[in-house]
């Protein structure tokens, strides 16, 4: 619930950086070196903790969770060319 109120408050950057520190063992679960999530956080925040929910909640990322995967990559995605057709 924390980090819902995170996200919608503050974003999903802050969402995950918060909630690194709050339950560091679902990053370190999901990811094996502390560079990659970073490098999520900074360039693909949505994605990087809609992979951090999938692997924690379904043991890895197996056949289904790969949509989640894409709908978090296109939110990313949609957050930076978005604004480029009103331009």
């Amino acid at each position: 619930m924390l980090m819902f109120f995170t996200t919608l408050f503050l974003g999903p950057r802050a969402a995950a950086v918060i909630w690194w520190l709050i339950n560091p063992n679902r990053f370190s679960d999901a990811f094996s070196h502390w560079i990659i999530p970073v490098l999520g956080i900074l360039f693909l925040p949505w994605t990087t903790l809609t992979y951090v929910i999938v692997y924690s909640s379904f043991n890895g990322v197996n056949g289904f969770e790969w949509l989640f995967l894409a709908l978090g990559l296109f939110a990313d995605l949609g957050s930076y060319f978005g604004g480029a057709r009103r331009r």
